[in-house]
């Protein structure tokens, strides 16, 4: 079931924004719960029990502004897509650090929701967790693709580090990069890194999980147009 988090402190947004969400939810003929909150602290208060696929969050709000309240919401969530909804376009450079997916301006516009919407939904298909089989210490191993932060080679080994453990086992890194998902994007002869956990780039290198990692000058640029797009998302 997908679900989606309505956060605004006038009823009447919401009540506006999760009909137009309805009409296009139900074309899809999709199953959908649609869950409502008058005020950051109780969408906040509701992360340790739900995990919402979507939400879409004022940013004006009396008490803790969207920005805050996605900043919360990272602490315990990091998959969560976020969606701002504002009536001031001076606002929408402000989710950088929380990693707002899109911006979607106030009076609605229900053909723009749409294309938020469908956008929002192709990006869940895409980070939804993924699997790559290998052969680990004679045993079939499941590595969890969007919980691991790179691969790294070393001659026949590759070791793949995650947010639990390192597995490692015998493959190329050259095959990973064939097979793996888009967001995977090669740095380096010997990393193979997840963009997604990227927290910071330097002139020639980057910080994923508090280590630095080495970015080859001849994988520079193209390393920064696929960061520059995560910057978009």
């Amino acid at each position: 079931m997908l679900k989606i988090a309505i956060c605004d402190d006038e009823k009447s947004q919401i009540n506006l924004l999760k009909n137009i969400l309805s009409i296009h939810l139900d074309l899809k003929g999709l199953d959908y719960k649609i869950y409502e909150f008058d005020c950051g602290e109780s969408l906040i208060d509701s992360i340790t029990k739900e995990n919402y696929d979507i939400i879409f969050s004022d940013i004006e709000m009396k008490v803790l502004n969207g920005i805050d309240t996605a900043k919360n919401i990272r602490l315990h969530n990091k998959k969560s897509i976020i969606i701002f909804v504002t009536s001031y376009p001076d606002f929408v450079f402000q989710g950088y650090e929380v990693k707002a997916f899109n911006y979607i301006l106030k009076p609605y516009k229900p053909e723009k929701i749409g294309q938020v919407l469908n956008s929002a939904l192709e990006e869940l298909d895409e980070i939804q967790d993924k699997f790559y089989i290998v052969e680990s210490k004679s045993k079939t191993e499941k590595i969890n693709l969007s919980n691991t932060y790179y691969f790294t080679s070393d001659r026949r080994k590759v070791n793949a580090v995650t947010f639990t453990e390192t597995i490692d086992f015998y493959d190329k890194l050259d095959n990973l990069e064939k097979n793996l998902p888009s967001f995977f994007v090669r740095i380096h002869q010997r990393y193979l890194i997840n963009i997604n956990h990227v927290s910071s780039v330097e002139s020639s290198s980057l910080v994923i999980n508090k280590e630095t990692l080495p970015i080859s000058r001849g994988r520079y640029n193209s390393f920064m147009i696929e960061f520059a797009k995560t910057m978009l998302r």
